[in-house]
């Protein structure tokens, strides 16, 4: 990463840390069983038909490998191609902040065609947020330095598209299904 940016995250993370509390970032957010041999890293956008289609299959690993996988979700917001993405994230991020990462990535996948601002707002009611200030920190982008901090890792790992996923560091490249995903599981 270069110097400038890993010192204009510095600061903005000291920014936050310094007005609420320290920033759970979605490296450090996991489901399925803590202690699992299998680790899957996800890169995802919340408007991409290709990564809700890999969230249904994901949900169906969890329960086929309950206790042997856990997966960890990275954000990769194609702008270009999809305007609501950032903010999506962020709002997951948001979420994550209150232990309902989880719930709010479902719930935008399940409504990946209505992911404006007052809509994202409205999940995060419906999933149980408190946060009365989640509105203001969605249009004030306090979270989009941990999406972007996302976004470039997973440009340094070489990902052009997503979904993109990496079985215990190992990148399943552009065949992306149940079945194949299921090999690779259980080779380990």
């Amino acid at each position: 990463m270069p110097k400038l940016l890993l010192q204009l995250k510095r600061i903005t993370m000291a920014t936050i840390t310094n007005k609420t509390k320290e920033v759970i970032q979605t490296s450090e957010v996991f489901t399925g069983a803590a202690d699992a041999p299998v680790t899957l890293v996800c890169y995802v956008d919340y408007e991409s038909v290709a990564c809700a289609n890999l969230n249904v299959v994901l949900n169906e690993l969890l329960h086929k490998y309950d206790g042997k996988i856990r997966i960890n979700i990275r954000h990769f917001p194609v702008a270009s191609q999809h305007q609501k993405a950032m903010k999506a994230a962020e709002a997951a991020v948001a979420a994550a902040q209150e232990n309902l990462f989880w719930p709010m990535h479902n719930i935008l996948f399940e409504n990946q065609k209505y992911l404006g601002t007052i809509s994202l707002k409205q999940y995060a009611r419906e999933i149980g947020s408190t946060n009365k200030r989640f509105l203001d920190q969605l249009i004030n982008g306090l979270y989009a330095w941990q999406v972007r901090e996302d976004l470039m890792e997973g440009v340094e790992k070489g990902i052009r598209s997503v979904p993109a996923v990496f079985i215990n560091g190992e990148f399943m490249g552009e065949e992306i299904s149940l079945q194949s995903l299921t090999k690779k599981i259980e080779e380990f």
